[in-house]
């Protein structure tokens, strides 16, 4: 196949026989739309929405611009994930998603423009973020749009964006308007964030090799303000009594609870290293937990920036086994970690961080993911 025919396969739609209805579990679903294809260009695919659904988040997006044939799986995979990080907080909040996981993701903090967290979260890693799906909880601005359209993204999502910022999205001088989705999702307080939100029509299915399917509740969390970070305790038969002595600071308790609203949609071992409001770095899908740690390490030093690790904070989504990870971390310059207990070797762990001057927090449950 010649390189152009190639490129073509991306932009053509490849529509499959799917049904404009069907029922699930007793539920009845209708199709939303034929995707332009599902995971890669020679797999059809199609989306269903509850048919009681009324203004969805997702299933009821507007589309303000197209681009070319519509959407894949792969982008509505990306802006559920995107909304997924967004939706946890209360000021301005941006997600750059590629592959079902965040290159970059940020918060604003101080006087901080759309604008800002935007750049902030493209340029934790600017080369993963070129292609990506960007979600915002805002309504997207003008300033904001010229930022975005400086490189090639595939969609851009939010609840808003002004008459500005649309005049940008369709320039016909910009060479890369051709290719961009804009799209106008629901409202994103009707999504579910804690463990106990009403989460009807929200459980999540995965299908085995060979058609069975697993059913289960979204993945939600105990953790809703900084006042829920419980400093690390553990019993150990030779150490005794453990439990963390060092302070994280009250702008790093912000940056513990955002990296651990993050690392939710990161695919695990997922490790978040954040600082003012931004991520560093995100370590994913890594076998061992000390691995992850040291790709996210390892991404940062090709992307150094404005800021530096030092005094940054580290989530990860599972416990330490060993105090390793901790170590690589401390090495790099966090200095507050929060992750979850459940390791036999949890009392070391939090001796350690303490020696290397490591403030670290007990979560109230484990966020694997493994979407």
């Amino acid at each position: 196949m010649s390189d152009a025919l190639n490129r073509k396969t991306y932009l053509t739609q490849n529509k499959g026989d799917f049904p404009e209805a069907a029922d699930f579990m007793g539920i009845p679903y209708v199709k939303v739309d034929d995707l332009r294809y599902g995971t890669n260009p020679h797999q059809t695919a199609a989306y269903y929405k509850p048919a009681s659904a009324v203004d969805s988040v997702i299933g009821d997006m507007k589309v303000l611009k197209n681009g070319k044939s519509g959407l894949s799986q792969t982008n509505l995979e990306d802006i559920s994930y995107s909304l997924n990080i967004v939706k946890y907080f209360d000021k301005a909040a941006c997600a750059c998603m590629k592959h079902v996981n965040p290159c970059g993701a940020a918060v604003a903090t101080g006087a901080e423009t759309l604008k800002d967290v935007y750049i902030k979260a493209r340029d934790c890693d600017p080369r993963a973020a070129f292609g990506s799906v960007i979600a915002f909880n805002r309504t997207v601005d003008e300033e904001t749009a010229k930022e975005i359209m400086s490189t090639f993204v595939e969609c851009v999502v939010a609840p808003g964006f002004t008459e500005g910022a649309m005049a940008v999205f369709t320039d016909p001088e910009v060479k890369l308007d051709k290719q961009v989705r804009i799209l106008q999702c629901g409202d994103l307080a009707k999504l579910p964030k804690y463990v106990g939100d009403d989460t009807t029509g929200c459980r999540t299915l995965k299908v085995l090799g060979d058609g069975t399917i697993v059913v289960s509740e979204p993945l939600l969390t105990h953790m809703k303000t900084v006042a829920d970070l419980k400093p690390a305790v553990a019993e150990s038969k030779t150490l005794g009594h453990v439990e963390s002595t060092v302070q994280a600071t009250e702008s790093q308790k912000a940056d513990l609870l955002a990296a651990w609203f993050i690392n939710i949609s990161v695919r695990s071992n997922g490790v978040v290293i954040v600082k003012n409001g931004g991520t560093l770095c995100v370590g994913t899908g890594e076998q061992d937990r000390v691995g992850a740690v040291e790709k996210a390490i390892e991404k940062f030093r090709k992307y150094e920036g404005k800021e530096t690790l030092q005094d940054s904070v580290m989530a990860s989504d599972g416990f330490f086994p060993f105090y390793d990870a901790v170590e690589v971390a401390a090495k790099a310059g966090v200095t507050a970690i929060i992750a979850p207990s459940g390791s036999i070797k949890d009392a070391e762990v939090i001796q350690r961080a303490n020696e290397l001057g490591v403030a670290l927090y007990h979560a109230t449950e484990r966020v694997f993911s493994h979407h």
